[in-house]
């Protein structure tokens, strides 16, 4: 299974995913 998730997080490492990962960047900061 772990195997699988790195796939997978491989496979969302994508421009629309880059766009959520900045936005939950500006919440950690809060």
């Amino acid at each position: 299974m772990g195997s699988l998730v790195k796939k997978r997080r491989k496979r969302m490492r994508k421009k629309k995913h880059r766009k959520m990962l900045r936005r939950t960047r500006h919440q950690r900061r809060r």
